[in-house]
């Protein structure tokens, strides 16, 4: 197998052509029918691992947490001397599994984050917090919970050069955001998404309770904050149940069940899922609105 770095000058090139106006185009409609999907250049779908300029390389790593179903993503930026990263959406089960982690690879983590109150796991922040007492908690201030810092709609999240952009993507619960990485030449490429609930493979959070909303959802994925990413954007939801792992922008506007339908499709089905009581929510709402303490410490 050839090495990677004897192609690294093709893949701006590669990247640029998988976004060309000339590739075909997949517009969002009614019917599920079978779509072509392009396919996007094998280096440039790597060439998100190995940074996409010389002076910040983006390390990335996919984890699992088997009881929930929640997936918690690790980045880092290993060309920094520090090796400083970030983690999205960690789960308390799995603190030890993370950390040891980033001990084994040498990062340096700054902010372990949210991409909402999530409802079916106690996150991890307020664990990390305690064994790290360096690292940070984020989540949106539209959510109501703690956090060290809350973020807004257009913030940039920095991790030595390279950085993630909130993106507000209400509607699973009213204070979802969605987390992106950055669209200049410095940054990781193709852009990757950090969607949380708000779109997960072939299908979506629900939307019946914490201030959800399915006609906000579907304005928050069609209009300017999923949907309108380059078509090649990576896709990484908060959950899947299936054993997928990744998807697209192009990939979802043709077969998502339900967000590729018109709006009111979109409403009637979201409308008519007829879901649980979710069975974790009594315990993991309240202790995910002060940074995942279940007992959170008494004021003085």
């Amino acid at each position: 197998m050839v090495p990677l770095r004897i192609y690294r000058h093709l893949i701006p090139q590669l990247a640029a052509a998988a976004r060309s106006p000339s590739a075909p185009k997949v517009a969002a409609s009614a019917s599920c029918a079978p779509r072509p999907i392009s396919p996007l250049p094998a280096l440039a779908m790597a060439a998100y691992g190995t940074g996409a300029c010389a002076d910040s390389k983006l390390l990335f790593r996919q984890l699992f947490e088997k009881e929930s179903s929640t997936y918690t993503y690790l980045l880092a930026d290993v060309g920094d001397p520090e090796k400083p990263a970030v983690l999205i959406d960690p789960v308390d089960r799995t603190v030890d599994r993370d950390l040891n982690l980033i001990k084994e690879l040498g990062l340096k983590l700054i902010y372990a984050m949210n991409t909402h109150v999530h409802a079916d796991h106690v996150t991890g922040t307020g664990l990390i917090k305690t064994k790290l007492p360096g690292a940070k908690s984020v989540i949106s201030k539209a959510s109501g919970a703690k956090a060290d810092h809350s973020v807004e709609h257009g913030d940039k999240i920095y991790f030595g050069k390279l950085f993630l952009e909130v993106r507000a993507t209400p509607g699973h619960t009213a204070g979802c955001v969605t987390y992106v990485t950055g669209d200049s030449p410095d940054q990781p490429s193709p852009r990757m998404a950090f969607t949380g609930d708000a779109l997960i493979i072939r299908a979506c959070g629900r939307t019946d309770f914490q201030g959800g909303s399915s006609d906000q959802l579907y304005q928050s994925v069609h209009s300017q904050q999923i949907f309108s990413l380059p078509k090649d954007t990576l896709l990484y939801p908060a959950h899947d149940y299936k054993g997928f792992t990744v998807t697209t922008v192009e990939e979802e506007v043709a077969y998502n069940a339900r967000l590729s339908r018109d709006k009111e499709t979109f409403k009637t089905i979201m409308e008519n899922l007829n879901l649980s009581y979710p069975k974790m929510i009594d315990v993991a709402v309240p202790a995910n609105m002060v940074c995942g303490f279940q007992d959170p410490p008494s004021k003085v």
